[in-house]
């Protein structure tokens, strides 16, 4: 026998989108239980990147889980393209009428999240196995062993999947009513954590011949840097001082150097896109990278999944003071409209920074082009200053 949970609406995954959601519709007074199949350990301590839009900081400001961000984070008015051996600013606040973007890293962000839920009296499961999903079409149960290893039973009125790439979300969907559209790159990200302290005020994104490379920060003494490499590549292979001399080919020009110390951390970044068509079925919604995966390049992940989750929790606040469906039903055609157009400025982005071994010399000197263009005209600038930042959540 099953032990048997009961609640309002049923969360997988502990990442950005399923904490945000809980903590939104807390807020509304609708209960939530969260499951998750890694520990809070594993969740609070794995680094990743975190350049949060304007609208993620505000939400999360205006909710009541910003304040170690406003003392914590790195607020960017701007950011660097570096590119023909010189660096050329994009000034995003005043090109976006006083927006800008602030470096907070992703493993932060979830530990002020998970802090909150748990200070409010929050039901989060972690360490949940064998998690998997029931009759989405009308009484939507979760099946999953707990941390003790008691098997149970989640019953609730809704599903709402942010288990990410990988978890049973995206399969609960019938197959005959879902559609995925994807794109994979032919590079990767070699990525590394460095002591160091930074070695410049903003983000810099590099197009190079050798490849594309970002400089960004994690702190005061620590940086977080990338270079575009093989998808196979085996980061042991790389020591410190090769890492360090194709960094420093990637961004010279003007005297500029990167400012070097002992590496702690290396990986591989794949890089992909993918949409999933819809994004609902019958009592199950999916939000977050459980519905759509975007390249890092311009920083759109975690802030589409906290804008999906802003559009998913007004329908639920919607239908439970109301009884009104009509904020659920939309959802999928909501949330994709601003999901498409993330998608398309990371696929630019992409395209314009990075080198493909195919490229012919019109290829390379087209990028060149590009990159001048939106560096010297306000207007070409402009698009590229209001996606990044973000545009108003609605």
């Amino acid at each position: 026998m099953s032990r048997e949970i009961r609640t309002q609406v049923a969360i997988i995954g502990a990442g950005p989108a399923g904490l945000m959601l809980s903590h939104l519709l807390h807020l509304a007074g609708i209960r939530t239980v969260i499951l998750d199949r890694r520990s809070r350990e594993q969740i609070e301590t794995t680094i990743r990147a975190g350049v949060l839009e304007q609208n993620t900081v505000d939400l999360m400001v205006e909710t009541g889980v910003g304040e170690r961000l406003k003392r914590e984070g790195f607020n960017h008015h701007g950011f660097e393209f570096r590119f023909a051996g010189e660096g050329r600013r994009i000034d995003l606040h005043g090109l976006t009428g006083g927006r800008s973007v602030t470096v907070y890293p992703q493993h932060e962000v979830l530990k002020d999240l998970i802090a909150a839920r748990l200070e409010a009296g929050a039901d989060i499961r972690f360490e949940a196995a064998d998690v998997r999903i029931d009759d989405i079409a009308s009484s939507p149960t979760i099946r999953f062993t707990d941390a003790a290893g008691e098997a149970c039973a989640l019953k609730a009125d809704f599903i709402a999947g942010c288990d990410g790439s990988y978890g049973p979300s995206r399969d609960a969907m019938p197959a005959g009513e879902r559609q995925d559209y994807s794109r994979v790159y032919p590079f990767a990200w070699f990525g590394i954590l460095a002591e160091a302290p930074p070695s410049a005020e903003e983000l810099i994104y590099a197009r190079h011949d050798r490849g594309f490379a970002l400089i960004s920060t994690r702190s005061p003494g620590v940086q977080r840097m990338y270079f575009q490499c093989d998808p196979a590549e085996n980061p042991d292979q790389w020591s410190e001082d090769r890492i360090w001399t194709e960094l420093q080919a990637r961004v010279e020009g003007g005297g500029f150097r990167l400012k070097e110390g002992p590496i702690f951390q290396k990986n591989v970044v794949p890089m992909r896109s993918y949409v999933r068509e819809p994004m609902q079925s019958g009592r199950l919604f999916l939000a977050g990278d459980a519905a759509h995966t975007v390249p890092p390049t311009g920083a759109k992940g975690l802030n589409l999944a906290v804008a999906d989750v802003f559009v998913l929790a007004r329908g639920f606040e919607r239908f439970y003071r109301s009884g009104a469906t009509e904020g659920l039903d939309g959802y999928t055609q909501t949330a994709l409209r601003r999901i498409w157009r993330a998608q398309h400025f990371s696929w630019w982005m992409t395209s314009m920074l990075h080198r493909f071994d195919d490229a012919s010399e019109f290829d390379r000197r087209r990028q060149l082009a590009e990159l001048d263009l939106v560096t010297s005209s306000p207007s070409a600038a402009r698009t590229i200053a209001e996606n990044y930042v973000g545009m108003p959540l609605v």
